[in-house]
C-alpha cells in the first residue's frame, strides 16, 4: 500500500520549489522519491503512432510531472515536451510546453494572483501572446498528448472516493466528480467528470486482469481509464478517435 499512500500525499503535495526551464530543451531532473515513471505507446486503429515517456517525482514540498512524446511511423517526427508543477495543495505553480520539431513553439501557465495566464509564441521570431483565464489555481491541466495529465487527476479524484479499511483498500463506485479543465495547447478551458465504474476484467498484455474502471467525460467525449492495483494507468480507450493507449 506504499505507493497508495503515497497517491494520497501526492493528491495534496503535488509540486516542486523554483522553476525548472528547458534551456537545452533537455529538462532538469527533479530531486525527490519517484512515484511513478514509464511510457504510454499511442494507437490509432491499431497501428502505433506515437509514445509518450512520463515521470512523477515527489518531493518534501510537493511534486513535479515530467513528459515528452514522440510521433512514429512518420516521414517527419514531431517531439514536444512538458513539466507540470503544482503547489503543496494541489494548486498549479506552474506549466511549461515546449515544442522541440518540427517547430519551436513554446507555452507557459502560471498563476496571476486568483486566475491563471497563459503565455505563448509558435517560434523564436514571434511576438509572444498573453490569455487569462478566469479559472481557480485548483483547474486540472489536461494537454493535448500528455495521457501522464490524466493519471494525476484519476489519483487525485481515487484518493477522495478511496479509504483503507481492515488493511484493505476499499473504493466507493458510482461517485461522480466534477472539475475545471484547462487545455493549454488548444488555448481552451472546459468542465470534466470522473466516475468510478468499479473492477473489470480486462485482456492487458496478453492476460486477464482485474482493473479498475473510470470514465472521464468531457465536451471532447468519453475516455475509459483503467488503473491497476497500484492505481497506476495502464490503458485509456477513446472510442470517438479510433485511439487506445497502453503503457508499455
Amino acid at each position: 500500500m506504499k505507493l497508495f499512500r503515497a497517491l494520497f500525499v501526492l493528491s495534496l503535495t503535488l509540486a516542486l520549489p523554483g522553476v525548472i526551464h528547458f534551456a537545452s530543451g533537455k529538462e532538469k531532473e527533479p530531486s525527490g522519491q519517484k512515484v511513478d515513471s514509464g511510457s504510454f505507446g499511442v494507437f490509432m486503429q491499431g497501428r502505433r503512432v506515437g509514445t509518450e515517456t512520463f515521470s512523477i517525482t515527489q518531493t518534501g514540498s510537493g511534486s513535479v510531472i515530467q513528459s515528452e512524446f514522440k510521433t512514429e511511423g512518420s516521414t517527419t517526427e514531431a517531439r514536444q515536451t512538458a513539466e507540470m508543477q503544482l503547489t503543496a495543495t494541489g494548486d498549479i505553480r506552474r506549466y511549461e510546453w515546449r515544442e522541440q520539431s518540427p517547430g519551436k513553439g513554446q507555452s507557459t501557465v502560471v498563476p496571476n494572483d486568483q486566475f491563471l495566464t497563459q503565455r505563448w509564441s509558435s517560434g523564436p521570431q514571434e511576438k509572444p501572446q498573453e490569455q487569462v483565464y478566469l479559472l481557480p489555481l485548483a483547474t486540472s491541466i489536461l494537454d493535448d498528448y500528455f495521457f501522464v495529465h490524466r493519471e494525476v487527476l484519476a489519483w487525485r479524484y481515487m484518493a477522495s472516493i478511496c479509504s483503507q479499511q481492515n488493511g484493505r483498500m476499499m473504493c466507493a463506485g458510482k461517485q461522480l466528480a466534477k472539475f475545471g479543465t484547462l487545455n493549454p495547447r488548444g488555448h481552451s478551458s472546459a468542465p470534466a467528470s470522473l466516475e468510478y465504474i468499479g473492477r473489470e476484467k480486462v485482456t492487458y498484455k496478453g492476460a486477464e486482469q482485474e482493473l479498475n474502471k473510470l470514465e472521464l467525460k468531457s465536451e471532447s467525449g468519453t475516455w475509459t481509464l483503467w488503473l491497476d492495483d497500484q492505481f497506476k494507468l495502464v490503458r485509456i480507450l477513446i472510442p470517438s478517435e479510433n485511439t487506445e493507449v497502453i503503457r508499455d
